[in-house]
């Protein structure tokens, strides 16, 4: 091979190892944005967070595993009792008794029984116990409820939060604007030493409410995992630009609450399952029955076999096993109308505490709408004309921290009756649909 030939060749594979390497980085760069995708912290909006609760809650599934108890339970309620059979002698003398006949030996007995029920009280008894399951799966929802609530208030204090987190990252720009232009001043003896420490300590005061604000967020995110029924260090974040809305019931008349709220229904339900009940008690009054089967084989002779047939029936209505029936069916029903007359309280006060929530929402919505629109506003002119005064040393700066404590103390004010807003919306729906 001539030195033009090896020359040629060495060019040729040079040239196929940079197309191997360019493959091999476009092939990198064309993962990375998926691996990075993959990495990405997810975003759980409230609907998300309140859809896992309802299908992960562990308290949540042990209701329906109870539920699912009774349905097995009322089967078993129609089942019969087992047969009884036994085996013995029959009429047979003690030993050393003196036998006149072969007759007078006795005889082996085979004995055959069963209790047939009744069914009436069986099908009563079914119904009552099918009625429980009902009722567990109405205290599944008043619980989901009651957690639905719990984490719109988590998810809320996250929320209020961030957006203090937001207020507090603008206060630090603007503070450390200050105490740059302090540092720059002071050589100049345009400035006091004591400025350039008062600007220090505003911002590590601020970074400490920075601080407290994060403790707030991983308690929130802790106690949401702990309700999706996920470790409570799992990272995500939630849906910052999510704002709760009020909507006011169109109507709170007492039929629509009870049609609406989950522990009312509950109510409904315990109701049904009393009268049920009730039901069944009365129907112990009906008789059961019992079927026997005798055998008998002589053990001597001159005695045929022989048998026994023989039918009970039960006697409940006599007055002292009616007594205990009668006197339970009469309490039940004691309870069953003082539930009702609960029931009809709770509906009246419920009505009018919803109403006042309205009241107090709408009065709280108001006083937001005038502290954002017109109280931060001009605590926010103040400050960046003290600002520009300041720059153009016409002003101290102990006047312009005075003016931006002012805007943080509004800004921080308005989200917490943000806050105390959201969570007064929270508990609206929870006593709406409670």
């Amino acid at each position: 091979m001539t030195g033009k030939e090896r020359l040629v060749q060495g060019g040729e594979l040079q040239n196929n190892t940079f197309r191997f390497v360019g493959m091999v980085l476009i092939v990198l760069l064309l993962l990375f944005p998926a691996f990075a995708q993959a990495q990405k912290v997810p975003v759980l909006p409230l609907d998300s967070v309140l859809q896992r609760i309802d299908a992960n809650n562990l308290l949540l599934k042990s209701y329906g595993l109870k539920a699912e108890a009774y349905q097995y339970n009322a089967k078993a309620a129609t089942a019969w009792m087992a047969p009884m059979v036994g085996v013995g002698t029959f009429m047979t003398p003690y030993p050393g008794q003196m036998i006149m006949d072969g007759r007078d030996k006795g005889s082996l007995m085979l004995q055959l029984e069963q209790d047939i029920p009744n069914f009436a009280k069986q099908n009563a008894q079914k119904k009552y116990i099918e009625s429980k399951a009902k009722v567990e799966r109405a205290t599944r929802d008043v619980t989901l409820n009651d957690f639905k609530a719990q984490a719109k208030k988590l998810y809320y204090a996250w929320l209020v939060a961030q957006q203090k987190i937001a207020v507090l990252d603008k206060s630090t720009q603007i503070m450390q604007t200050m105490k740059k232009i302090e540092e720059i001043r002071y050589p100049f003896n345009q400035s006091k030493l004591g400025s350039v420490y008062q600007t220090t300590a505003k911002l590590e005061e601020t970074e400490n409410m920075k601080r407290m604000q994060l403790g707030e967020i991983g308690k929130a995110k802790a106690w949401l995992n702990s309700l999706m029924n996920r470790p409570g260090n799992t990272d995500f974040v939630i849906d910052i630009t999510y704002e709760p809305q009020f909507v006011a019931a169109s109507n709170l008349d007492t039929a629509s609450l009870a049609m609406a709220r989950k522990d009312i229904q509950k109510m409904d339900y315990n109701i049904q399952s009393m009268q049920l009940n009730i039901a069944s008690m009365k129907k112990q009054s009906k008789p059961d029955f019992r079927l026997r089967f005798d055998h008998m084989s002589p053990l001597g002779s001159g005695m045929p076999k022989a048998f026994s047939v023989m039918g009970m029936v039960s006697i409940p209505i006599v007055p002292w096993s009616s007594k205990m029936y009668k006197s339970e069916v009469k309490g039940m029903q004691y309870e069953v109308e003082a539930m009702q007359m609960e029931k009809a309280a709770m509906l009246q006060e419920t009505q009018g505490m919803l109403y006042g929530m309205q009241y107090q929402i709408k009065t709280m919505q108001q006083q937001i709408t005038a502290m954002e629109k017109k109280i931060i506003p001009t605590l926010q002119k103040t400050l960046d004309v003290s600002v520009l005064s300041y720059r153009e040393n016409k002003m101290e700066l102990p006047e312009v921290i005075a003016a931006w404590e002012a805007l943080n103390m509004m800004q921080s004010n308005v989200l917490d009756e943000k806050l105390k807003l959201y969570l007064m919306i929270a508990d609206y729906e929870k006593e709406l649909y409670k």
